[in-house]
């Protein structure tokens, strides 16, 4: 399967890899292993800002947590010098929800990438994951992600 085609299919096209915002690098490559910093939830309009359990319910933070994985993807497509056709499988996510102390759904709203991946990449998208909740998120964004995957 074509990742591109499968992505084009769902109407994703893969932005440009976000730059970082300070002094760290988008992405490591050691091998064949990419590490990818943590992706903020960002969308068309801006910056996608709320805490779960007070000003976001579990599906607007599951939309956001999409966004982060499409930047994930973006940036290792850039790791791949353009070609996310290298892209052999999602190791690992770590996903950071932006929530409140007694929100307890953080799962549910990673499965906003988690599903995104597996539809997009079908079983090079399934993933170990962690989810966990934050106090504060990197300019009151709603979730963060970062990604381990392997290339060819």
């Amino acid at each position: 399967m074509s990742f591109t085609k499968r992505l084009s299919d769902l109407g994703v096209t893969l932005p440009d890899a976000p730059a970082p915002a300070a002094n760290y690098v988008p992405f490591v490559k050691t091998g064949n292993t990419v590490y990818v910093s943590g992706q903020i939830s960002n969308g068309p309009d801006g910056l996608i800002q709320g805490k779960l359990g007070d000003t976001m319910d579990v599906d607007a933070g599951a939309a956001a947590a999409k966004t982060c994985a499409i930047s994930l993807l973006a940036q290792v497509k850039a790791a791949c010098g353009g070609d996310i056709e290298r892209l052999v499988r999602v190791v690992k996510l770590t996903g950071f929800v932006n929530s409140t102390a007694d929100f307890t759904d953080q799962p549910k709203v990673i499965n906003g990438a988690s599903d995104f991946l597996v539809e997009a990449l079908g079983d090079a998208g399934r993933h170990a994951r962690s989810a966990v909740s934050a106090a504060s998120l990197p300019l009151g964004v709603a979730v963060e992600i970062e990604g381990i995957f392997e290339i060819a």
